[in-house]
């Protein structure tokens, strides 16, 4: 064993591993350095990042514009308490009034998506008393602790509520799963069931204070709504005084092609929370932006929210450059090059393996769902199985792929391609080339069909 791994070895027995068995935390790959879309081991070896890490490097690593801000701020001033107005908070609210959804214009500033998410809950739960119930969906995921989990329908919420490790008052709405309708229907003659079930429960549930939905969902699919799904949403807010909260923790920042998902419907909610992408993942910010409507109930009550952290004078000082870096990245073309791009290649490699049963996404956010049947849609694994400890379909195609070179976030049925957007057609080319051998784990146990791979994004 050499010092190196000797050293990591030590860390693990000392840390724990996130979301994960600690048996499986004994000897995680060390990282060195990281550049553009790559990453580097302590070998030198290259990975493309397909994933952007955590769907949050989305302007790739190393960029000098951001580090630059964030040293200089460091040099002057890294922290003073939130009650201190500093210049790199006039700053990062100045950049944000520039791009932020008109009407959005008030924020909180914390230090991620999940205390985003737990900042709008106290907007909600203050603003609409006595209504206090929040509405998630089943395919979902909003943070890590008691709230966030409490919103989170995919698998991790067992174990937290065994812990009674999360708030109450939550409910679980169908998703927008168009290849796995949960009412069993086709678009369109479903007539998006799923958003009019919505007002059902909210008349049936009373009480119900605000709905939380991811505009894609992110962690537990890629699931693309229909262009009707939103727009009604918003009706149904409105119609039953139910404020509505768009979770783009992970679908901001030009992830889907415009600066906020909901922008691709022209829908405004009435709270949205945004972290990731604001700084491309340089340091840690989570935003909670509200309407005025939600805004000037505070006027003359008490907010009762805060952190040691908030309004962070160093996290703030990357959003500006990264705003800067954005708009540079539109105007030059590339966001819309390299995202048709990579839609088109994506269906190619796609088509060919019988693993792969669903293509799905918007602009740089792009799950495959893997099945064992394409004709019948039959998975290799489903939700349980994920904390059940035997290896997945998924993790195995995307080990594949990491012994290549070719970094990829895997869930229990889908992989999650979602890389830099500063990524090019020649790097997409590089990518899919590995993952196309990738995919042959999968079709080994898959079944060989004369089914077409489906493109349930594509209303």
């Amino acid at each position: 064993m050499t010092d190196v791994q000797s050293k990591i070895k030590e860390m693990a027995e000392h840390t724990f591993g996130t979301w994960n068995w600690q048996k499986a935390w004994k000897s995680p790959m060390l990282v060195t350095d990281a550049e553009g879309i790559y990453f580097y081991d302590a070998a030198g070896k290259p990975y493309i990042d397909f994933s952007s890490q955590l769907m949050c490097s989305n302007l790739g690593h190393k960029n000098p514009a951001i580090i630059e801000a964030v040293v200089r701020q460091a040099e002057k001033l890294p922290y003073v308490a939130p009650g201190f107005v500093t210049e790199s908070a006039i700053e990062a609210v100045e950049a944000l009034r520039g791009i932020m959804p008109s009407g959005l214009s008030k924020f909180f500033f914390s230090t991620s998506g999940t205390e985003a998410n737990d900042g709008a809950l106290i907007m909600v739960r203050q603003s609409k008393a006595p209504a206090y119930k929040i509405i998630s969906r089943y395919h979902s995921y909003h943070g890590a602790t008691p709230a966030g989990l409490a919103f989170t329908g995919d698998p991790r919420r067992g174990p937290a509520e065994r812990a009674r490790y999360t708030i109450g008052g939550v409910r679980f709405a169908p998703d927008c799963y168009c290849y796995r309708c949960p009412f069993g229907l086709e678009y369109p003659d479903c007539r998006v069931q799923c958003a009019r079930y919505l007002d059902y429960m909210i008349k049936e549930e009373g009480n119900v204070a605000a709905i939380i939905l991811e505009p894609v969902v992110g962690t537990n699919g890629r699931l693309v709504p229909p262009p009707e799904y939103f727009p009604l949403v918003r009706k149904i807010c409105d119609e039953n005084g139910v404020l509505l909260i768009a979770d783009e923790v992970m679908t901001g920042w030009f992830r889907t092609g415009k600066p906020f998902a909901m922008d691709n419907w022209d829908v405004l909610p009435d709270i949205m929370t945004t972290a990731k992408g604001c700084t491309s993942a340089y340091t840690p910010v989570g935003i909670t932006a509200a309407t005025g409507k939600v805004a000037d109930f505070f006027e003359e009550e008490f907010f009762c929210h805060g952190h040691t952290y908030a309004y962070h004078a160093l996290t703030l000082a990357a959003i500006p450059p990264a705003v800067a870096e954005y708009r540079k990245l539109v105007d030059s073309g590339l966001l819309t090059r390299g995202a048709a791009y990579l839609k088109e290649k994506l269906y190619e490699v796609a088509a060919k393996h019988p693993c792969v049963g669903d293509v799905r996404g918007l602009g740089h956010f792009w799950g495959l769902e893997i099945v064992k049947n394409r004709k019948t849609r039959e998975p290799f694994d489903v939700k349980a199985d994920k904390l059940s400890g035997k290896p997945l379909m998924t993790g195995k195609i995307a080990a594949e792929a990491m012994k290549n070179g070719l970094y990829m976030a895997a869930w229990y049925d889908t992989l999650v391609i979602a890389p830099p957007l500063i990524i090019t057609e020649e790097q997409i080319d590089e990518a899919l080339a590995i993952l196309d051998k990738a995919l042959e784990v999968g079709d080994r146990e898959a079944v060989s069909t004369d089914a077409e791979v489906s493109r349930s994004s594509e209303f």
